[in-house]
């Protein structure tokens, strides 16, 4: 069943059943907590004791008396009075005997209707019966408390009168149920755009998005729905983004190795046949697979780096060590090959010590990627330069080539992991500036690159001396 004629049969069946309860318990709670008399139980009371006077011609008060005493024994709250159109009493229950003139008996009268709700009055009512041309009067009187505290009385005369009574009792139910109705709807009309929202997700179609300024829990939903739609996009982008780089991956892996394994084997396969001259090209094959199988080892240990560091990410002990001697003990690592690349090397570090926190195995491998690029892809510019600037706050590590640089569409994707700008595909896997990122951040520091080609590629490590607000290990 749907949920709209749920709405109309719930609407519908609860107006009634309330009407229903309405009445019943009306009629209950009346009758247990509102006794006494009222207007028309006294009207049934006075004509059946008329009809009775008539029916037994008791118009004297021989005939009269009986008849009274017996209804005073049965209601003693009333006051029963028998009495002739000239006011005289011809039986009273109260045992009164003197006549009433003409302003006795409208007095009684006068307090009507206002006597019937106020306390400490007397209320009088009248019936009259003929016989013989003579009138009768019977009055009957009974205190105000003894009738019921409340009554409700309609008085109609026509139809005209029972519209306007009607019509704005029909205004008065009709407008809360409408009302009810146009909220219901609302709520379905919203409740079913969300349902219709969720039944089109599709992560490869248009997203919906739901706006909606209420700030009921049917919006709540709705922004819900507009964030779990935003988040599941995201996440599908970067599982995207990951799959296409674990492709990329491979087909450079397989790529970037399939070319020294094709040498190794060729060397490997021609000392096996004992196909060269002499001793001397022996050794060249040997070294031969000697710097091809280091290449490959490098690739994998790039790799290797990569899992450990997804791994070992919150493992990281830092302790103060002084930067200056660290680089000094890297760049003594590079003498030799700096040589053989007939760079010029221009150094400038501070003679005193300048100690920062950090892991020093890190900003070792940090330093030496960014070294090795410089010597693999600047070596053209026979130039290579390593500043440290000791600041305020930070340390500034400077290393600079003069080689044919990086293109500006290639220097915002150069620390991104796997990339490999359009002048170097074929060497290395694209992960060597992305561990360098890692690194840094992982220190609370900035890298940063700038690259003017034939003129200066610098890449600079800014670090604090002092990490915040960690958490210790």
């Amino acid at each position: 069943m749907r949920l709209s004629t749920k709405l109309w049969l719930l609407v519908v069946s609860s107006f009634f059943l309330s009407l229903f309860l309405f009445i019943v318990f009306s009629l209950l709670t009346g009758k247990q907590f509102d006794n006494g008399y009222s207007l028309n139980s006294l009207n049934k009371f006075i004509h059946t004791a008329i009809e009775q006077m008539k029916d037994e011609q008791a118009f004297a008060k021989d005939q009269a008396q009986p008849i009274l005493d017996n209804l005073h024994r049965q209601h003693p709250q009333l006051r029963l009075e028998w009495i002739s159109s000239e006011g005289i009493p011809i039986y009273d229950t109260s045992g009164q005997t003197t006549p009433y003139s003409f302003k006795e008996l409208t007095d009684r009268f006068v307090p009507l209707p206002t006597n019937l709700w106020t306390e400490g009055e007397i209320v009088t009512l009248a019936a009259s019966a003929d016989k013989d041309g003579q009138s009768y009067y019977l009055l009957v009187s009974l205190p105000s408390e003894a009738m019921k505290s409340g009554q409700i009385y309609f008085f109609i005369r026509s139809y005209q009168t029972l519209l306007t009574l009607t019509i704005p009792l029909l205004v008065a139910f009709l407008t809360p149920f409408f009302l009810s109705l146009w909220f219901f709807y609302s709520m379905n009309r919203r409740l079913r755009k969300l349902n219709f929202a969720l039944n089109q997700v599709n992560l490869r179609g248009e997203e919906i998005e739901l706006h909606d300024n209420s700030k009921d829990e049917i919006s709540q939903l709705n922004t819900h729905y507009n964030e779990m739609t935003q988040r599941i996009r995201k996440q599908v982008a970067q599982i995207e983004q990951f799959e296409s780089k674990r492709k990329m991956l491979l087909f450079n892996l397989s790529h970037d190795l399939r070319t020294p394994l094709t040498m190794i084997l060729g060397y490997a396969e021609t000392i096996r046949v004992e196909h060269y001259k002499d001793k001397r090209e022996l050794q060249v094959s040997a070294r031969n697979i000697l710097q091809h199988s280091r290449y490959m080892e490098r690739l994998l240990n790039q790799i290797l780096d990569i899992s450990k560091q997804d791994v070992d990410a919150q493992k990281i002990q830092f302790t103060n060590e002084d930067v200056c001697e660290i680089i000094r003990k890297i760049i003594a690592d590079y003498l030799l090959i700096i040589d053989e690349k007939n760079l010029v090397l221009e150094f400038n570090i501070p003679k005193a010590e300048v100690f920062i926190e950090m892991n020093t195995s890190l900003i070792e491998r940090a330093v030496r990627n960014i070294l090795d690029n410089a010597i693999r892809y600047g070596s053209e510019g026979k130039y290579l330069g390593l500043q440290i600037i000791e600041e305020e706050k930070t340390v500034l590590i400077a290393i600079m080539d003069k080689g044919k640089g990086v293109s500006q569409e290639d220097r915002e994707h150069v620390f991104n992991r796997f990339y490999r700008s359009s002048g170097r595909q074929g060497e290395g896997l694209g992960i060597g500036l992305s561990i360098v990122k890692d690194i840094v951040e992982a220190h609370q520091g900035s890298v940063e690159m700038s690259s003017i080609p034939q003129v200066e590629t610098a890449f600079r490590i800014r670090l604090p001396k002092q990490r915040t607000n960690v958490d210790e290990p």
